[in-house]
């Protein structure tokens, strides 16, 4: 320890009957201080142990300040003047949060978003495609996977639907995409090299099929986005709303600003003297 103490023979409920514990320079530590910080239920050898170590913070931390006072004593002006605008800073943060806090009532409706969506349309672009489609894994060994195939191949919604009880009862994994969705995640559902590029496969909108191992992959993309094209409402929505709640908050705010400002130069607490302002 920097300092030696009896802590280390006794309780620290003992150790706080003294008044003043440690001292650097002109600072002074309080047992009432230290008590206030002890965890509540620490008794003991670790009751001690806590004393002492927040001792030794102290001290350390007296040591620094005093030594930064001494090297920093020509900047004490700039150093003031630093702490006043950060207190006057975490002020105002306050108030504007009590402003804010205070105005619970407002809510971004649906309707709000489609219209920013709307009005807003170039700032959504898609960074990567997006597709809507399905993926079928089906074993190599499975006798009907000709005619099941054909059951995809088919431009019919009912032969599609065929396909699905077909695969469902067979336990075949099924992976089914009627919204949108990235085509990374897409893709992730195909034995291929995630390092290697696969836009080739976004051209061709019929079935296609993959061959791995013992299984055979069937998929289709039946509608695509690309790259810089609009992305669609729903992934642009959560943006929408940070923007919207932004926008909100600062009508809240400048609305107090007002307020504040009205009712000071109604009450005459505003004076302003540009004639002494001595502008080259």
């Amino acid at each position: 320890m920097v300092v030696c103490l009896a802590t280390s023979c006794r309780e620290a409920s003992t150790f706080f009957g003294y008044n003043t514990v440690a001292k650097v320079g002109r600072s002074t530590l309080s047992a009432t201080e230290i008590s206030s910080a002890v965890p509540k239920g620490l008794t003991g050898t670790d009751s001690v142990s806590y004393v002492d170590s927040f001792i030794d913070k102290w001290i350390i931390r007296q040591l620094k300040l005093q030594e930064a006072e001494l090297i920093f004593s020509s900047s004490e002006a700039d150093i003031d003047r630093m702490v006043e605008e950060y207190r006057q800073s975490l002020l105002i943060r306050k108030i504007e949060q009590y402003y804010l806090d205070k105005d619970t009532d407002f809510q971004i409706t649906d309707s709000d978003i489609e219209q920013y969506y709307k009005a807003h349309k170039n700032d959504f672009r898609l960074s990567s495609p997006v597709v809507k489609g399905y993926v079928v894994s089906v074993p190599e060994k499975y006798r009907r996977r000709d005619w099941l195939q054909q059951m995809l191949r088919s431009p019919k919604q009912e032969k599609f639907v065929e396909a699905e009880q077909v695969c469902l009862k067979n336990n075949f994994r099924l992976t089914k995409y009627d919204e949108w969705v990235d085509y990374a995640e897409f893709l992730a559902h195909l034995p291929l090299l995630r390092s290697s590029n696969h836009d080739k496969l976004l051209a061709e909108r019929g079935l296609q099929q993959i061959h791995h191992q013992s299984s055979y992959y069937y998929f289709r993309v039946t509608d695509m986005l690309k790259s810089g094209e609009t992305m669609p409402l729903f992934m642009a929505k959560d943006k929408i709303v940070r923007i919207l709640t932004t926008r909100r908050q600062g009508e809240i705010i400048r609305q107090n600003e007002e307020r504040i400002r009205g009712n000071a130069d109604n009450n005459g607490l505003i004076k302003i003297y540009r004639d002494s302002v001595n502008i080259n």
